[in-house]
């Protein structure tokens, strides 16, 4: 099931230039230390087009997070700016889909309930929202975990809810921060696929922060390497490879080395 997202080909059989859905352009943070300022970001610049999967990876302490909020509209940049769909992110909207490693869920919702959420606060009406719900329940194989409670769940379906959560809007650019650190590696394996899947059938443009080299050549069209102190991008990785991707082939051992030296610089 290989597939290059967001570059599909025109009617002629030329490939057509891929828009442009978000865009980083210059951004910086700077906080206040106690021994002076703290540059955390510094001239951040990359785009992502329509229906990629772009991940960031880089070291400790070079502002992955920090980076992550601000393109979500949580945190506000010192200077840049950051677009969507050319305009620019001021805030949290639901243009944006957010998927963090804790997973936030409503314990006193039922998993119909927690993914229905978003949902409750658009005028659609309760037919065609239960029918989105479904559609999503059955997106992310939790049929037959309707009516489970959050306590119930393992890790990985917990993981599984919140992203339909965040697909339920239908929001433009799905937002991930290391969404499977907190589950084992045959899970995280199992989740990558299940991603990658639901990637595939819905075209959503995803932007995926993790710490795992690994997990980045398995999901993303290109990687963001970014360098610390001051963070900033140091390369942008395309991954020539098609899907699915295993780990024994020679070709992903060396874009993983490849990334792992660009962070080791």
């Amino acid at each position: 099931m290989a597939r290059v997202s967001g570059r599909d080909h025109d009617g002629d059989g030329s490939r057509a230039t891929p828009a442009r859905r978000v865009a980083v352009d210059g951004v910086s943070k700077t906080y206040a230390g106690d021994d002076g300022p703290v540059h955390a970001l510094a001239d951040v610049s990359f785009d992502v087009t329509d229906g990629e999967f772009v991940c960031i990876v880089g070291p400790s302490g070079c502002g992955k997070t920090t980076l992550f909020r601000i393109i979500a509209g949580l945190e506000e940049a010192t200077d840049g700016e950051v677009s969507l769909s050319g305009d620019p992110v001021d805030g949290p909207s639901r243009d944006l889909g957010i998927v963090f490693q804790e997973y936030h869920l409503f314990p006193w919702r039922t998993v119909r309930g927690n993914v229905g959420f978003g949902l409750e606060q658009t005028d659609m009406d309760e037919s065609e929202r239960a029918d989105r719900v479904d559609e999503l329940i059955d997106l992310v194989g939790l049929d037959g975990f309707t009516n489970s409670y959050p306590p119930q769940l393992s890790g990985g379906m917990k993981q599984r809810v919140a992203l339909a959560r965040a697909l339920a809007v239908d929001p433009e650019l799905l937002l991930m921060d290391e969404p499977f650190g907190a589950v084992d590696a045959q899970t995280r394996a199992m989740l990558h696929e299940e991603l990658l899947e639901v990637w595939e059938a819905t075209r959503k443009t995803v932007l995926f922060v993790t710490h795992d080299v690994e997990e980045a050549v398995t999901l993303a069209d290109r990687v963001v390497v970014m360098a610390a102190d001051p963070g900033r991008v140091r390369e942008v990785v395309d991954v020539g490879l098609d899907r699915p991707r295993e780990r024994t082939d020679p070709g992903f051992a060396e874009y993983v080395e490849r990334i792992r030296g660009l962070i080791g610089e």
